[in-house]
């Protein structure tokens, strides 16, 4: 039942229905969000209701239509790090960001430009108003835009609908095949026929995407979500070529002031479907507020907003693996080097040489100075946490095996077990550690953590990542690979 405020200077509704209405004609008359939530004492997640249950979709801006005022991006550059950042979403052709969740399209161009060639067909089978499908048709692909929602196959028809002057553009441009079908099951494509899969799926009921429709994986817990998402990945793996890619973008959520690491478990899921990680990308939000009223919660509260998505690049190897991703472990030597697998520990607590701390990070992001880098790092670590135990790996960039990769995996689990021993609860533990390349592709040591600690004693309290400054500005290479230039803080608190 909605609720409905009846103090002076709301707005009163009789019923539930009545208030839907009036909802919906503030919307159309250009109020705020905020505006509507005070008048009609509602939350944003009743409004984004209301909005769904009326049109099908998840839109923020009603009875709009895009006017199209340039073709391409102004000033573009593929991105050559494994950190991406653009703070305007992007705006040329058909694209808006009305659409609830849908992602920038930078990202589907980025990808599109790194892995194909004109002529090549794209699958997006999570389209929802066709971004990825606008992109490829502008960059002379064959697009395949699926959707289980029909207002969202719409929705993409009507932002496909537009004729670029063949002037500007060096290759013949393709309609996409826009259909009503579910990712789960790709039944009208054959085997290995897609050159590249560029999808942004919903991240387990975090944004509803529509209002009852059977299959939609919005709607669901995060366990049926990720049975769900199985289904996905096989069915990705077997209508992708193999050696081509299949990119997922996706993100992390909180529960009862703990993260819940929806990405890695996702990343899990591909892998186990027999994909390889080519890459693995880290995305900003900038929709994040570090001042004001989320500063001020953020430090009561002691949680870092959310600020990172993950964009796992996924390959399917030119032959199937008989186990799984292990493959690697045939192509190691057996010596394993005692130097990067060297672990330190950093006890840190306030002193009276504790430096001071003018700002605090608020976001799961920390874009740190490179010239006292580690210095700030521990400062916001000891502020936020009082009493830490940072585990470090000075040389973990020199592991080059799988092997060597087991074995700091079992070090660092039997150093974080020692260290508990004299711990008490409310103390935390923080790892840092980064992606590898090993053999041509990522080896994600934040997610094999993960997966390997399992504690009862330890809670995961945040995945923030750090990076330097200015590190894209370092980097002008645009062939592959991408310069890892991203480590991770893996914030563990002592519940026992």
């Amino acid at each position: 039942m909605w609720k409905i405020r009846r103090r002076d200077g709301k707005a009163f509704c009789q019923s539930e229905e009545e208030l839907k209405k009036a909802v919906i004609e503030a919307k159309k008359k250009g109020l705020s969000d905020v505006e509507i939530g005070k008048l009609f004492g509602i939350t944003f997640k009743q409004l984004e209701r209301i909005i769904t249950q009326t049109y099908g979709l998840n839109i923020s801006t009603l009875g709009f239509t895009k006017r199209i005022n340039s073709w391409k991006p102004k000033n573009f550059k593929e991105e050559t790090t494994t950190v991406w950042s653009f703070k305007q979403r992007g705006s040329w052709a058909t694209h808006d960001g009305r659409y609830r969740g849908n992602w920038s399209p930078f990202i589907p161009r980025n990808i599109i430009l790194k892995y194909t060639q004109p002529g090549e067909t794209v699958l997006d089978y999570f389209v929802g108003s066709g971004t990825t499908a606008i992109e490829a048709k502008l960059l002379g692909r064959k697009a395949i835009a699926i959707d289980i929602n029909p207002k969202c196959v719409e929705l993409t028809l009507k932002n496909l609908n537009f004729n670029p002057p063949q002037s500007l553009f060096n290759f013949p441009i393709y309609e996409a095949k826009v259909s009503l079908g579910d990712a789960r099951s790709l039944r009208e494509i054959p085997d290995e026929s897609i050159d590249l899969i560029c999808a942004h799926p919903p991240y387990a009921g975090i944004i509803k995407y529509s209002s009852g429709i059977e299959g939609d994986l919005s709607q669901l817990s995060l366990l049926d979500y990720l049975k769900e998402m199985e289904k996905v990945a096989h069915e990705s793996y077997r209508v992708l070529k193999p050696g081509k890619k299949c990119a997922i973008l996706i993100g992390d959520t909180r529960k009862n002031k703990y993260i819940v690491p929806i990405g890695f478990q996702v990343i899990n899921v591909f892998l186990k479907a027999g994909f390889r990680l080519k890459e693995l990308v880290i995305k900003r939000q900038h929709n994040c507020k570090t001042t004001g009223f989320w500063y001020k919660k953020s430090l009561k509260h002691n949680f870092l907003l959310l600020a990172h998505e993950y964009l796992p690049i996924f390959e399917k190897p030119e032959k199937k693996l008989e186990n799984g991703n292990k493959e690697d472990l045939k192509k190691t030597e057996p010596y394993l080097s005692q130097e990067s697998t060297y672990l330190e520990v950093d006890h840190l607590s306030f002193s009276k040489n504790t430096n001071t701390l003018n700002k605090l990070e608020t976001t799961t992001v920390w874009i740190l100075p490179s010239n006292n880098f580690e210095e700030v790092l521990k400062l916001n670590l000891l502020y936020r946490y009082n009493k830490v135990s940072l585990i470090k790996s000075p040389f973990l960039e020199k592991i080059s095996s799988f092997q060597e990769v087991l074995s700091w995996l079992e070090k660092k689990k039997n150093l974080v077990e020692e260290i508990l021993a004299n711990l008490k609860k409310g103390d935390f533990i923080v790892i840092q550690t980064q992606d590898l390349r090993i053999n041509g592709y990522i080896q994600p040591l934040a997610k094999l953590v993960l997966d390997s600690l399992k504690l009862d004693k330890l809670r995961l309290k945040e995945i923030v990542i750090t990076t330097f400054e200015n590190s894209n500005l370092n980097f002008n290479d645009d062939k592959e690979p991408l310069k890892i230039v991203h480590k991770y803080l893996l914030v563990y608190e002592v519940i026992k």
